[in-house]
């Protein structure tokens, strides 16, 4: 069996997040995870709060609070609301951590070493009003590309371009909102990209073709303009310092690394601070450090974070030219949007994931962002949508087959598994079908196609639904008690089967069909396409009681409720 290095893009520390933030990393790498946890492999989930930066300083200004301390308070809220989603992490850090200063400022100190870092003199906004120069995202201003009059000067959110805070029209602090803006002279350290464009094409091209078209168009974008020299310094007082022993002038001034060149780091720091946790049992350089063969790595995100991840991050650990495990798949996501609109963090649009729980529990959200993942294209959320997937989906066809399946069966036969007869041709033909569907499913997840793979499984729990329609045990009882019986046995060894493979994707209500069944044993575990065929898992007398509804439908009432608290179209 392979081991699995898998990451998904850091959430920023300044808020929690959206729905559009979770179906675009977190939620489809945990999907993954217990996949091929579920598959026998050796798996590694990394995730972290990405605290550096100024959107760190601005939201702990406006909470009034010492930066550190908001981001301890904010990591543990977003923490919480992860727990809530069923994320499976098995380690959550903190971008802040010492592990993540101890190896940025190792790359640093190697990347000089090897001619990759430059101290150059440049000019940068300064606001007299505030009194300190002005990192890239503390100016703010409409946009030279789109238009688009709330872009920071790091980065469009709108058209996604990265800027420079020179570019902007009619620039702004972000600070005070002052316009009364200078350029003057300073000293950061530059990242010479230039110089590594070449490498980094080779170790895209060699790479590119395990990508999604999303995630190779993106890079070579970029690299087709070419790679250019980049500040990796900020003046910030919050951030993994500038090294004292290496340039011991900027570290007086109290330059910081700039976040988009410890962020990436912070998938080894946060390895490392997982492996800190228990040194003795757990070695974090045998998955990054000349990691072996099996070790595969794949990474999750939003399109505006690939550019980071495809070309900027790599030619970093090309540069430091040590042997650093680099990313082997990046699977990239379009936007998820609000009835057509961007959802938004900085300017509360949209569902937010703690808002969500408040309403319905994990398992609604988590199968609803799936099943209609942005793989290919942007893909839209609205109330109406979402609860008609509840309803059909979720509601019908899986949690109405598991209710009156052993609803009827207890009424009928008892708290056990009935014996009934042995099977016949419609069990035969269910078994070639369930054998093939799981086929699908398994091909689907292996090639990261997440809305397909949805779509097998919705396609399991409907032949479920056509079979138990086929039999009709209702009626069939009249005339053939075995027969009914044997139609039950069947629909239950299917929600067996059902438990097992809508893990991935609905982890809480998966556990409660497993747990409806008094068996011995890992009953988590895959299950092979024979199998599956077989239908055979439950041994007759098995106890079983009938669990609370899983999934409750959604009235019209709920529609309108959550349109009024949300706004709808």
């Amino acid at each position: 069996m392979a081991r699995h290095l898998i990451t998904s893009a850091l959430p920023y520390i300044n808020g929690i997040k959206h729905l559009g933030n979770m179906v675009g990393s977190m939620l489809p790498a945990d999907v993954y995870s217990r996949y091929l946890r579920q598959r026998g492999h050796d798996v590694l989930y990394i995730c972290a709060t990405d605290e550096h930066g100024t959107p760190a300083e601005l939201a702990a200004k406006e909470k009034g609070l010492p930066v550190a301390e908001f981001c301890a308070q904010a990591h543990d809220a977003q923490k919480a609301v992860y727990d809530g989603f069923a994320l499976a992490f098995d380690h959550f850090g903190r971008s802040s951590s010492q592990e993540n200063v101890e190896i940025t400022q190792h790359f640093a100190r190697k990347l000089n070493e090897n001619g990759f870092i430059e101290e150059r003199a440049i000019r940068q906004v300064y606001s007299p009003t505030d009194g300190r120069f002005l990192p890239d995202r503390y100016v703010e201003g409409t946009c030279p590309h789109c238009g688009y009059d709330k872009a920071r000067g790091d980065q469009c959110e709108n058209c996604t371009r990265v800027l420079d805070p020179t570019d902007l029209v009619n620039p702004r602090s972000a600070i005070s909102g002052s316009t009364d803006l200078e350029v003057r002279e300073t000293k950061h350290l530059f990242l010479l990209q230039s110089k590594l464009q070449h490498e980094v094409e080779q170790w895209v091209a060699a790479h590119e073709e395990q990508w999604p078209h999303l995630s190779s168009s993106i890079a070579r974008k970029w690299l087709t303009e070419g790679l250019h020299d980049r500040a990796i310094t900020r003046d910030l007082d919050w951030g993994v310092p500038v090294p004292a022993d290496t340039w011991p002038e900027l570290a007086a001034e109290g330059k910081v690394f700039y976040v988009w060149f410890d962020a990436p780091v912070e998938y080894l720091g946060a390895t490392k601070e997982w492996a800190d946790v228990d040194p003795s049992d757990r070695d974090w350089k045998s998955w990054w450090y000349e990691a072996d063969e099996t070790v595969r790595y794949t990474q999750f995100m939003a399109k505006d974070n690939v550019p980071f991840h495809t070309v900027m991050f790599p030619a970093t650990q090309l540069g430091v030219r040590e042997p650093w495990k680099k990313v082997d798949v990046v699977k990239a996501f379009n936007w998820l949007t609000y009835y057509g609109g961007k959802f938004s963090t900085s300017q509360r649009r949209g569902v937010f994931t703690d808002q969500a729980l408040e309403i319905l529990p994990a398992d609604y959200w988590r199968y609803f962002l799936i099943a209609n993942a942005p793989e290919s294209d942007d893909s839209s959320f609205t109330w109406e949508h979402f609860t008609a997937t509840v309803n059909k989906d979720l509601a019908d066809t899986l949690g109405n087959f598991v209710n009156r399946v052993l609803s009827f069966s207890k009424k009928r036969f008892g708290e056990e598994v009935p014996a009934g007869g042995e099977a016949g041709e419609a069990e035969a033909r269910l078994g070639e079908q369930i054998a093939a569907l799981l086929a699908e499913y398994e091909t689907q997840m292996e090639a990261l196609q997440f809305r397909k793979a949805a779509a097998a499984l919705r396609a399991l729990w409907s032949a479920g639904n056509s079979y138990l329609e086929e039999k009709a045990p209702w009626l069939e009882i009249k005339t053939d008690k075995d027969g009914a019986a044997l139609t039950l046995r069947t629909a239950m060894n299917l929600i067996h089967l059902y438990a097992i493979v809508s893990e991935p994707f609905i982890p809480a209500s998966s556990r409660a069909m497993r747990e409806a069944f008094r068996l011995d044993g890992d009953t988590a575990a895959w299950v092979s396409a024979e199998e599956a065929r077989a239908l055979a898992f439950l041994p007759v007398g098995t106890p079983f009681t009938v669990p609370p509804v899983l999934f409750a439908k959604l009235t019209e009432d709920d529609l309108e409720a959550y349109k009024e608290r949300f706004g709808g179209e």
